[in-house]
């Protein structure tokens, strides 16, 4: 699809992911024809450390070395992080999308690098749009189809209509998206800053329970919205984190208006490290990540250390140790402490706190391939889907259905759950997650024989459970305000001692937007920024960067 078809037509500027915490334009900064800046000729081919391949660590690759820096990629396990796509055996374009899957149109720094190279998208099989079809919801044994929230019953209309009353009531959430529209800086900041002191350390279910719009309806309802929710879906496994992060990703549209990535979302990360750029400082024309690396990233970093020579040496599985004059490490901060042996002065006391104070929440997904898209065929008795896109308050907790074409294998994500609900399958092997899916989906959808349609061997993932990531995506609980302005910031590193300047950090963790991937881009650009600095590189004047307005504009600091 092209990028103008993403947004819908309605003759309203887009919402984009505008801040609210830092209002700048990541998507018009990167597209400026003067470029992102330049770094002088002496500086051209030094080497930079980048810790992890997945889209933080290869947006901050790619754009290095368009300015003429030789990025040295290391990665501990699987390029493309948490953008993994996985195939199913014997094909070719048909995936389980592990990690990132729906990705809101307001992501444009992300769709930027998705047109680039030129990969295409469709919308997302979310609940109650016309890309899912249909929708069950499944609650308390009680079972609704609907093709649209009217096709429901007045109950789920009720909670709809106090979500969005709640946030106008209690965040002016028309006005922000309007400031977020017009990319009214003043107002945007001025609105924004007002909720930041007044929601830091208060809960999402918080917020719910005390808004006059729910208040005002029965306890049921705050459970309807907790189970199933509007937009992706339920909101339960988020009701502990601040309410700042809810309205940051509500604020932003991440929540509505998603696309899926045909072939599979990986292809953007692995594209970066393939492509080479159309100008590129210092490198001869056809060079790309992939050609600089001759084809693959160094291994895992297990040890990084301010050397005698006062830059850094960073050491990998295999005890190769290198010296940099930079590093940007984009893995989960947790892995500072637990993979690598970070060296402990490289960062502020109050700066470890903050890394290891995030908090990752878990996830859990198990996939099946199908034969066909069997669940578009009619039951004859009531004329419906024979199997919808299904919201439960089952094990299953949200199931999605993947429509590749009539003549080619459908995939069913039996189940997509979060934090309690996936801790409940940490245990179990591919074969019980499938099983107990399956038996929850029984109670829902009696006359339909899923497992009979199943080819293939079916993929799951809890990344949980995974030494290099231990957890899906952050979290913020209350009270975590300072600890991500202290991350978000620190590539603004003028006022560090020299003993901590150098070493940047991006990704997912860092950012305001946990879980959508255009935090991590524009964390990584940050970092691109920083990074640039720190070689005596400086940008256009006609197109500042995020740390020549950083001052200005940036998020405000709560006093400690």
């Amino acid at each position: 699809m092209s990028p103008t078809s993403r947004h819908p037509a309605d003759g309203k500027k887009p919402v984009t992911v505008f801040g609210p915490d830092f209002p700048f334009a990541f998507d018009d900064w990167i597209e400026h024809p003067a470029g992102l800046g330049v770094i002088p000729e002496h500086h051209h081919g030094a080497e930079v450390a980048i810790v992890g391949a997945g889209i933080a660590g290869l947006v901050a690759a790619y754009e290095l070395m368009k300015l003429g820096l030789r990025p040295v990629v290391y990665e501990a396990s699987k390029m493309g992080g948490r953008l993994r796509s996985q195939k199913f055996e014997g094909t070719e374009e048909i995936v389980a999308e592990l990690g990132g899957m729906r990705f809101p149109v307001s992501s444009t720094a992300f769709y930027h690098y998705v047109d680039k190279l030129g990969l295409k998208t469709k919308p997302f099989p979310n609940p109650l749009t016309p890309a899912s079809g249909s929708t069950v919801i499944d609650l308390e044994g009680e079972t609704y189809y609907a093709q649209s929230l009217s096709d429901l019953p007045a109950l789920f209309q009720e909670v709809a209509d106090a979500w969005a009353d709640a946030l106008e009531e209690g965040a002016r959430f028309g006005d922000i998206q309007q400031a977020i529209r017009d990319r009214d800086v003043p107002r945007l900041k001025e609105l924004w800053n007002t909720l930041v002191p007044l929601w830091d350390d208060r809960t999402f279910y918080d917020f719910v329970a005390t808004s006059k719009a729910f208040a005002q309806l029965s306890f049921h309802h705050r459970e309807v919205f907790g189970q199933v929710g509007f937009g992706t879906g339920g909101w339960d496994s988020d009701f502990p984190n601040s309410m700042l992060e809810i309205f940051r990703v509500v604020m932003t549209n991440c929540d509505d208006h998603q696309h899926l990535v045909i072939g599979g979302v990986e292809q953007v990360p692995l594209g970066l490290w393939k492509h080479a750029p159309e100008r590129c400082a210092h490198w001869p024309a056809g060079t790309s990540l992939a050609s600089l690396h001759r084809g693959a990233p160094r291994g895992g970093v297990k040890k990084i250390a301010r050397a005698a020579d006062g830059r850094f040496a960073v050491t990998d599985h295999w005890d190769d140790t290198r010296h940099y004059a930079a590093v940007l490490t984009t893995c989960q901060s947790w892995l500072l402490t637990t993979q690598i042996e970070c060296e402990e002065t490289l960062f502020s006391q109050k700066m470890w706190m903050a890394l290891d104070r995030t908090r990752y929440m878990q996830s859990s997904k198990t996939f099946v391939m199908v034969d066909r898209p069997f669940w578009k065929d009619k039951d004859p008795e009531t004329g419906r889907d024979l199997m919808s896109m299904t919201l439960t308050d089952r094990l299953t907790r949200g199931t999605y259905l993947f429509d590749h074409g009539d003549d080619k294998p459908g995939v069913i994500c039996l189940s997509y759950a979060w934090m309690s609900d996936a801790l409940k399958m940490l245990p179990h092997p591919v074969e019980k997650r499938v099983k107990l899916a399956l038996d929850a989906l029984k109670k829902i959808y009696p006359k339909v024989d899923i497992a009979a349609r199943i080819i293939g061997d079916p993929i799951t993932v809890s990344w949980e459970a995974d030494p290099y990531f231990l957890g899906a995506f952050k979290g913020a609980l209350p009270g975590h305000y300072r600890y991500n302005q202290r991350m978000y910031a620190h590539f603004m590193q003028s006022a560090l001692p020299d003993a901590q300047r150098g070493i940047f950090i991006a990704g997912d963790d860092v950012s305001w937007t946990p879980a959508w991937v255009e935090g991590a881009v524009q964390t990584s650009l940050n970092a691109v920024w920083g990074i640039m600095t720190h070689f005596d590189g400086y940008t256009h004047p006609e197109n500042p960067g995020p740390g020549d307005v950083f001052d200005e504009l940036g998020p405000i600091a709560l006093s400690d």
